[in-house]
């Protein structure tokens, strides 16, 4: 079987031969071998790299099918272009081909021998920086994209300060465009001094800050090759490396016990007259048979008389799970409710301070009616603005008579029609997060964080 790693304008090398058995003992090999999963966003600012790293990535792990790849080769060719646009592979839209630009999140899935990856490929543009927001609230991982000719822009302070509020576990810098600049190590230390000053000053005190370049490849995912001019002075990982070692272990398991009701589940079947169980996906830790829980904020206590799964009754289950918990008391308890261990459960707040990121084109306005939903409760609110709004060039919170406008970051007071049970966001992101709704048309007024998920030296008051 012969096959080739040439293609025009990306990668050269000499065609070789596989010997067909020995690829497909390969193959089932790296199938059948234990993989951990990583979700990731890439962000950056406008024509950093974002897509173009996205590609690389993509064509480097060899997650490309050949008829895609010859796709994008056509179009890059009818575009006038010598070699082969990898940010094709994920500007899907015609206007982001068009324009050259990323607008949606964009999903693409890779792999290699020890890990899957979901990748999110998140806008650069100020405007689209709610589907920054999208991308990063379910990541592991963030990569920021600075391009090294530009240093550290406004958007670059306001992404991390999106990581930082999201929390996202790991933090890598990725400093690109090496080759413009001739992998100067003089002109790469001073803007990776640059990035980590305004991580540090979001709260990101552990990043990873590296050399790149998503054009030729180089850094991201080999870091040895031997004509490599960064070989000289960078002896540090690839990006792809980086990411290999970030510990993707799930630790909702050991967090306090929560699972928000989603379903109230009663049959009344001749098989099942008086079965009543309480449906819902556990946010974190674990529950067993035999555990007393609270449901709140209804505030009523009882015993765990059995746990059903898709697959039949269980003795035990932990987060992640989508179960339906059998209790020993008929209480009223419905959706909304959260249930959780008695010595460890959430607050019951009727007042939420917080933090959004506001997502609408329209400002907030004064005492605002709004829908807050919290895990799954749904409650009437009033939303009303604090004053204080997060300065992305200082990287501090300042004061402001204006209202939230979009992609402002700005601490908020809201005043709950009924109580709903929530953690500050620093301590369980699952049931700290909430969403602010337009009760008149449905749609997402802001996405929100209970507490100060940025660095509380900031404000005095908090």
């Amino acid at each position: 079987m012969s096959t080739t790693e040439t293609h025009a304008g990306v990668a050269t090398g000499e065609p070789t031969t596989v010997d067909a058995s020995v690829e497909a003992a390969d193959a089932t090999e790296l199938l059948e071998s234990p993989r951990t999963h990583l979700r990731f966003v890439v962000a950056g600012s406008v024509d950093d790299g974002k897509s173009t790293l996205v590609g690389r990535l993509l064509f480097d792990t060899k997650s490309i099918l050949a008829d895609t790849f010859d796709s994008i080769t056509d179009a890059s060719r009818r575009r006038g272009s010598e070699q082969v646009d990898l940010a094709l592979l994920t500007d899907g839209l015609r206007a982001e081909r068009e324009q050259g630009i990323t607008i949606d999140v964009a999903y693409r899935y890779f792999q290699t021998p020890t890990r899957s990856y979901v990748l999110a490929d998140t806008p650069g543009h100020t405007q689209y920086t709610r589907n920054t927001v999208t991308g990063a609230s379910t990541a592991q991982a963030a990569v920021v994209l600075v391009d090294v000719r530009n240093g550290v822009s406004v958007q670059t302070r306001r992404h991390l300060a999106v990581m930082a509020l999201l929390k996202v576990p790991a933090v890598v810098i990725a400093v690109n465009k090496m080759d413009a600049v001739g992998w100067s190590q003089e002109r790469f230390d001073e803007v990776a001094a640059d990035a980590r000053r305004v991580a540090r000053n979001v709260g990101l005190a552990d990043v990873e800050v590296l050399p790149v370049s998503a054009l030729t490849g180089q850094n991201v995912v080999d870091s040895d090759e031997a004509d490599d001019p960064a070989g000289a002075w960078y002896t540090g990982p690839a990006l792809l490396d980086v990411l290999e070692a970030v510990d993707a272990t799930p630790r909702t398991a050991a967090a306090p016990f929560r699972m928000p009701v989603q379903l109230v589940i009663r049959p009344r079947t001749p098989e099942h007259p008086d079965y009543r169980g309480l449906a819902g996906r556990i946010a974190t830790g674990t529950l067993s048979v035999g555990d007393v829980v609270v449901a709140l904020p209804s505030g009523v206590t009882s015993t765990v008389t059995g746990i059903d799964s898709p697959g039949g009754p269980v003795e035990q289950a932990t987060a992640g799970e989508s179960v339906t918990v059998l209790l020993a008391d008929e209480f009223d308890i419905g959706r909304g409710e959260v249930l959780a261990h008695p010595a460890s459960a959430p607050q019951v707040v009727s007042e939420i301070d917080g933090v959004v990121c506001w997502l609408a084109e329209r400002p907030s306005s004064p005492n605002q009616r709004v829908l807050i939903k919290a895990g799954t409760k749904v409650a009437r609110g009033m939303l009303t603005t604090t004053g204080l709004r997060w300065d992305v060039d200082e990287q501090t919170w300042t004061e402001t008579t204006e209202q939230a406008q979009l992609n402002d970051i700005v601490r908020v007071g809201i005043r709950l029609a009924e109580s709903v049970a929530v953690d500050d966001y620093v301590d369980d992101p699952r049931t700290g997060g909430f969403l602010v709704i337009d009760p008149s048309s449905g749609a997402t007024l802001a996405a929100g964080m209970t507490g100060n998920p940025l660095l509380r030296s900031f404000d005095p008051r908090i």
